[in-house]
């Protein structure tokens, strides 16, 4: 196939996708074209927002869309690690004996919401750890490879802090995104009434499979980019570094570590889905810089004047889009 027609070819799956969650989920238009972007990535995404915004409803509806299966875990503070990946279990064999056999768990699925992921406890969170990163399990010193396409969506609610346990960074930096699901607006809360209190409820039509989301996949990672561009995300994570003489104004002041490596990967691979999505056959400055936010945010560590004086990080991140020169 051309390479003209692949690229158009995924333009239409990423606008169809947007699309199909657009007919569902009303308003969040960033929220959507994030989630889309991190489909496509092959990373994994942390939404983070107040209880109602559509953040589970998003999830279930990209499920629908694509012809790939789905599975719910809902995080508390009792779920065990076997909750998630599975277990062995004993069986009768055919011959009247016993023997162990592997249990799958939900995390056996192509699309999985890890539902208020911070309400589960440390060890149960690390069970996730494998999965993102290596996309297999080792159960009794055993790998089991997970089904591809792999994408977890997580939430998160960021204000009901009590009994909760704070993810850990080196799990915050699995995530290739972290996505902030807003409130909406007057004419958009009046839509959400329309759409959900009358007979008919919106429905949508499945527009890839799992063999095509992972065929695109690969064609993201063969979207070049140019060594400035390349230098150019670098030199943002760079400039997120408190101690390094690259940064910011604010990122000295307010911050106590910066973003890992990951920040940079991030940006390039969210890029290069911005790059496709647009028809554009290379990487540019500005497809980094729309994935900044989104890809630093959660790699940044406040320190304690920045809790005290109330600083967002996406300010930081503001700050650091100004500083560093293309």
């Amino acid at each position: 196939m051309k390479d003209d027609q692949v690229r158009e070819d995924f333009r239409k799956t990423f606008e169809a996708v947007r699309e199909q969650l657009a007919a569902v989920i009303v308003g969040h238009e960033a929220v959507i074209e994030q989630v889309t972007v991190t489909l496509f990535a092959g990373g994994h995404a942390l939404l983070e927002g107040v209880p109602g915004l559509g953040k589970t409803l998003l999830v279930r509806t990209l499920a629908e869309l694509l012809d790939t299966t789905f599975s719910r875990i809902q995080f508390t503070p009792d779920l065990m690690p076997a909750d998630i990946i599975g277990t062995n279990i004993v069986v009768d064999d055919e011959g009247g004996g016993k023997r162990f056999e592997f249990q799958r768990g939900p995390v056996f699925g192509n699309i999985i919401l890890a539902d208020e992921v911070n309400r589960a406890t440390p060890k149960t969170q690390s069970a996730l750890l494998e999965a993102m990163q290596e996309h297999r399990v080792t159960v009794s010193r055993t790998n089991y490879k997970l089904p591809q396409p792999f994408f977890v969506l997580a939430t998160q609610n960021p204000i009901e802090m009590e009994g909760t346990y704070p993810l850990p960074e080196a799990q915050l930096d699995r995530f290739l995104l972290k996505i902030d699901v807003l409130s909406p607006e007057l004419d958009q809360l009046v839509e959400i009434i329309n759409r959900t209190t009358g007979s008919a409820m919106p429905a949508v039509k499945q527009v890839a499979d799992g063999e095509q989301v992972r065929r695109l996949r690969e064609r993201v990672r063969a979207v070049p980019i140019s060594d400035q561009v390349k230098a150019f995300a670098a030199r943002l994570v760079l400039g997120t570094n408190p101690s390094g003489e690259t940064a910011s104004p604010l990122a000295k002041k307010y911050l106590r570590y910066g973003s890992s490596p990951r920040g940079a990967q991030a940006m390039v691979l969210a890029g290069k889905v911005y790059a496709l999505a647009e028809g554009r056959v290379s990487v540019g400055f500005d497809d980094v810089r729309k994935a900044a936010r989104p890809s630093l945010r959660h790699r940044v560590i406040l320190n304690f004047e920045g809790e005290a004086d109330g600083v967002s990080q996406d300010k930081i991140i503001e700050d650091v889009l100004e500083h560093v020169k293309e």
